[in-house]
């Protein structure tokens, strides 16, 4: 026990010095805005969590009933202390952490309803950082650009906070305006957890999660940029236009910048809470089948994904004018853009997995990466058991039990899903992470054991593999002409 504490001092202390290196080294970084007290947390909550496992579970059989209960009790205490740290040092570490607690299938139970509680504890900026945040970015003080404005806010999220606004000619808004410290700490917590995610790897080789880090790097300096939000905005109100149920607040550009964000007022309720639907008379299962339609549409037909769908994100609504019901879909920093071939393995894969063809569903996992581990990576996907896999995941509907199962074995089998996670296409972690958070607004709204889902996936899989063949046959036919 001694020499494992000697051992994780001394990577502790390595990963102090190789950060500490790297930040005086690198001209991008200020040292200064690297505040020892968020250092000192993060390396202090590691530490505790990785001696907390190495000793608890050290002197206990491997798979006995003592084990599992114990390695529960870790758990539980890990997520409860990593959540801590998140609250504590907010900004980016709340992003990761609400990441993670969308990993209801992939990750252990204790820790994904402890992170949970992370969409309700963002942290808020106060009003005079966001008059700043406007005077800076947009050049003039918030009186002179709205008639009024709202000084509590509609909403905080872990990068920015939502209020509500009203034009001088009368049109009513939604200012979205991000945390002013968050662009400066941004990298420098993503070193910081790339330091530690090392140093963690080298006491337990069998837990990979780089790939969390590497998905922060790259999403992260995206989600800082409105603008960018509001061009995917408007791509995906063009790209499904045909669906008139759903609804994305229009982008007013004129008073738009890379921090500030300038939006249509949309009201409604969250997609999660049946209350709402139900005192307006909306049928949850027409919204679960439309949520079903458009990410099926997104995923397999244009490879073009919003991948934040947590119903803070999800608002439903009756149309103003109709009055049928109407998605309104918001926060679109975080897209996934798949490539043709990434797109039409995973379109053959779910379709392998509707028709139960297992041969099939082996060749497509393997080609996108599971090697041996297929049939977990196709649990992983559909969020079923192998047994029900193998039946065909449309003959039987999730039981209880099976679901229960399927987020037990998340505990047991995190080492293969770690790696399973480093070694997929980094395309693939953002759609399981989009694939776990509507299926949790399905169990929310008592919808998952409805078929339409798999029905709307097979109907996109089938349109984009024979809209794919048409494409290849008309190059073929030409080709053949001009040959």
């Amino acid at each position: 026990m001694a020499r494992k504490a000697i051992k994780l001092a001394s990577w502790t202390s390595m990963a102090l010095a190789a950060s500490g290196v790297y930040l005086y080294s690198n001209s991008y970084l200020d040292p200064s805005d690297f505040g020892a007290v968020r250092v000192g947390r993060a390396v202090a909550t590691t530490a505790v969590i990785s001696y907390d496992y190495l000793t608890s579970l050290r002197s206990v059989p491997y798979g006995s009933e003592e084990y599992l209960q114990r390695r529960s009790q870790v758990h539980l205490r890990s997520a409860r202390r990593l959540c801590e740290l998140c609250c504590a040092n907010r900004g980016t570490f709340i992003k990761v952490g609400q990441h993670l607690g969308a990993l209801d299938y992939l990750l252990p139970e204790e820790y994904t309803s402890t992170l949970k509680v992370l969409h309700s504890q963002a942290p808020q900026s106060s009003m005079q950082e966001v008059r700043q945040v406007i005077r800076e970015d947009l050049g003039k003080e918030i009186h002179d650009l709205f008639l009024s404005f709202d000084d509590t806010p509609l909403g905080a999220a872990s990068l920015a906070q939502v209020h509500k606004a009203v034009l001088h000619d009368g049109r009513t808004v939604a200012v979205k305006v991000q945390h002013p410290k968050v662009q400066a700490q941004s990298s420098k917590d993503i070193l910081l957890m790339e330091v530690l995610v090392l140093a963690v790897k080298q006491l337990f080789p069998d837990f990979e999660f780089m790939w969390l880090v590497d998905e922060a790097k790259k999403n992260l300096p995206l989600e800082l940029d409105f603008l960018n939000e509001g061009r995917n905005a408007e791509k995906v109100a063009h790209m499904l236009k045909h669906f008139d149920f759903l609804k994305v607040p229009q982008i007013h550009w004129e008073l738009s910048t890379k921090r500030v964000l300038l939006m249509e007022f949309v009201e409604g309720g969250q997609v999660n809470d049946r209350a709402y639907m139900e005192k307006n008379r909306i049928d949850v299962n027409e919204i679960s089948c439309h949520l079903g339609k458009m990410y099926s549409e997104m995923i397999f037909v244009n490879g073009f994904v919003h991948c934040d769908p947590h119903p803070g994100n999800v608002l439903v609504r009756k149309r103003p004018d109709t009055g049928k019901a109407e998605i309104v879909l918001l926060d679109h920093g975080l897209y996934q853009v798949l490539t043709e071939e990434f797109r039409l393995d995973y379109c053959n894969l779910w379709q392998s997995l509707i028709w139960t063809d297992l041969d099939r569903v082996k060749y497509y996992s393997q080609r996108l990466g599971a090697a041996d581990l297929y049939p977990l990576f196709a649990c992983m996907l559909t969020a079923r058991s192998w047994a029900s896999v193998k039946q065909g995941i449309g003959q039987a509907p999730v039981s209880a039990t099976e679901d229960s199962e399927i987020r037990n074995n998340a505990a047991c089998y995190l080492p293969e899903i770690s790696q399973l996670l480093n070694h997929v296409p980094r395309q693939m972690l953002l759609i399981l992470k989009t694939n776990d958070l509507l299926r949790s607004i399905e169990t929310t709204l008592g919808t998952r054991s409805s078929a339409s889902s798999f029905l709307n996936m097979s109907r996109c899989c089938i349109r984009a593999l024979a809209e794919h063949r048409k494409r290849d046959a008309g190059s073929f036919f030409r080709r053949t002409q001009t040959g």
